[in-house]
């Protein structure tokens, strides 16, 4: 263990120019991480774990963010991928919810304004990265919550990544509690927005893959195929496993691989950060 370690100015002067901002919205990957690395004896391999708590204004409540930012070189599968990354590895932000907020503006609260407007701008000026590299991914419901956000705000991200997206065709198919009602699902519609404009995503790199016990498979690759068809940045991939902790664990280097590439590589001059959306 390094008996001294660079203070958080060193660590921004050195990584600054290549330091982007992944932002995961899955509480299930929050609960493992957080609970893993600050509570139990996690190796972070030099990794820095931060957690701080917003007053949101946009859901009413105060919620906590966990922040993680890279260093050198871990048992648990999340910090062993990060840092194999090594200097290209990005900071990593896990926002909590309550739970069932499937990330979108509802009567529940306003999650989606929650993570835009309060989460990201807050990440990025207590750790210095770069508001124009900000990718967004999720897991289940955040996979559907990063599509989501991503439709809702075109042009505000350079990546986005659904890792088993929780995505259905109808509404009448949907997990109790997903939505508040029939529009609330049809203003949040991902594959039948992505059905109705393909290249709603714009320019930028899609992540969409699932395992083949996953009961959104279906789903899942029905999104990936109107992409791909329609000639999108996407990079797709089914592999053997279920919906569950241990298939997600077993791909994390590829995940954020795929984050890294996209945070370090030049971003097109069609994607701009934009003001205008669409949530309610």
């Amino acid at each position: 263990m390094r008996s001294t370690k660079p203070s958080r100015r060193q660590i921004r002067r050195r990584r600054r120019p290549a330091l982007g901002t992944i932002v995961l919205v899955a509480v299930v990957v929050l609960s493992w991480v957080l609970v893993a690395a600050v509570l139990g004896p996690v190796d972070r391999h030099g990794a820095k774990v931060t957690i701080f708590t917003i007053h949101s204004d946009a859901v009413e409540r105060d919620l906590d963010v966990g922040v993680v930012v890279p260093a050198t070189d871990d048992d648990e599968p999340f910090f062993r991928a990060l840092a194999r990354l090594g200097d290209r590895a990005p900071v990593v932000a896990f926002p909590a919810d309550d739970g069932d907020s499937y990330w979108h503006n509802r009567e529940t609260g306003r999650w989606g304004s929650y993570v835009m407007d309060e989460v990201i701008p807050q990440v990025t000026r207590h750790f210095g990265t770069d508001p124009s590299r900000v990718a967004i991914g999720g897991i289940s419901m955040g996979g559907f919550g990063a599509y989501d956000l991503a439709l809702q705000y075109p042009g505000r991200f350079c990546a986005v990544g659904g890792h088993s997206p929780a995505l259905w065709f109808h509404g009448a198919d949907t997990a109790p509690g997903a939505f508040d009602d029939a529009d609330d699902f049809a203003h949040n519609d991902v594959i039948g927005t992505i059905e109705n404009d393909p290249a709603a995503f714009g320019p930028i790199p899609i992540w969409n893959e699932a395992g083949t016990e996953d009961p959104f498979l279906i789903s899942d690759v029905a999104l990936a195929e109107d992409l791909e068809a329609a000639g999108a940045d996407i990079t797709a991939h089914t592999w053997p496993g279920a919906h569950e902790r241990a298939y997600w664990d077993r791909h994390w280097n590829e995940y954020l691989r795929f984050y890294a590439d996209a945070l370090t590589a030049p971003i097109p001059n069609r994607i701009k950060r934009s003001a205008s959306y669409r949530q309610k």
